[in-house]
């Protein structure tokens, strides 16, 4: 049987626990773990191009396009022309959206803070040390630090 991946392995399930735990927590609110962890980004990088959005998240255009209707439908969520791509659309929250995300935050932050309590400052220099080799080797940037 062969050995279990050193580090992907941990990652992808270090991110499905996370996901787990964090869906639980937006149960509530009637949102998905997805469309949750789009709210949360809009709330820093709004008003937000579709084509970062599907960039960021790796989703496909009908997804991104079904969740972004479901949010509009409920009004978290509006979506506008680009001033300057007319073919292109900027997402942005709507007041409810913002203080439904900011919730979110809340408990991304809380789990954040559990998880941080539980290691030393050595642990976290090696975890940050893995996620730069991640970064290094794939050669792949998610978002454009532009902002």
């Amino acid at each position: 049987m062969p050995e279990p991946l050193r580090f992907l392995s941990p990652i992808h399930k270090a991110s499905r626990q996370i996901g787990l735990h964090l869906a639980a927590e937006v149960e509530p609110s009637g949102l998905q773990a997805r469309e949750a962890h789009l709210i949360s980004y809009l709330r820093s990088y709004e008003p937000c191009p579709i084509g970062e959005m599907r960039r960021v998240f790796g989703l496909k255009g009908s997804t991104l396009t079904s969740m972004l209707d479901r949010l509009e439908a409920r009004e978290i969520v509006q979506r506008s022309p680009s001033p300057t791509d007319r073919r292109s659309f900027l997402v942005s929250l709507t007041e409810s959206g913002r203080t439904l995300a900011r919730r979110v935050n809340q408990s991304v932050d809380a789990l954040e803070q559990r998880i941080r309590a539980e290691i030393d400052e050595q642990e976290l220099k090696g975890f940050d040390a893995v996620m730069s080799a991640i970064a290094r080797v794939t050669g792949v940037q998610v978002r454009k630090e532009t902002r």
